[in-house]
């Protein structure tokens, strides 16, 4: 086996054995434009997937949103600083998300409809409320559920 396919085999079980090593071997290599010691394979998947778990994570703040938006507005009387906190909460993260990766902000207003029916979905199952409690489409502009200031009915 040759020196290079050593150094190969390495790189790679390291990522599987020592990931933050993995990780900072990496980055040391790209900055110093060592490539032939870089893991390209699995630097590859890394980069992938690191776009798709912000857009996973995105998603899933903004359904948790929406959730609270639809209980603290279809039923006022069970409002709790609980909702309160969690909605502000999850608006930061999509904040700072947006804010660390400005390409998200495309992303946030592309599943924005989309996230709706799984947040009517969750505020039914939280609240009791019927199906027909809750508007077809979303009553909240995309604008609105990042806005610190709103909450309906206040």
């Amino acid at each position: 086996m040759s020196n290079s396919s050593n150094i190969s085999s390495n790189i790679k079980s390291l990522h599987e054995e020592n990931y933050q090593l993995w990780l900072e071997s990496t980055i040391d290599n790209l900055k110093q434009g060592n490539f032939d010691h870089i893991d390209i394979d699995n630097l590859i998947e890394e980069i992938s997937e690191m776009g798709g778990s912000l857009k996973d994570a995105l998603e899933n703040n903004l359904i948790v949103i929406l959730a609270h938006l639809l209980k603290w507005q279809y039923q006022p009387q069970k409002r709790s600083g609980s909702w309160k906190a969690s909605i502000k909460e999850h608006r930061r993260r999509i904040n700072k998300s947006i804010q660390k990766h400005p390409y998200l902000k495309k992303y946030y207003e592309k599943i924005f409809s989309e996230s709706y029916l799984p947040a009517v979905d969750w505020a039914m199952e939280e609240t009791g409320l019927s199906p027909e409690t809750f508007p077809s489409q979303c009553p909240f502009t995309p604008e609105q559920v990042l806005n610190d200031q709103f909450l309906p009915g206040d």
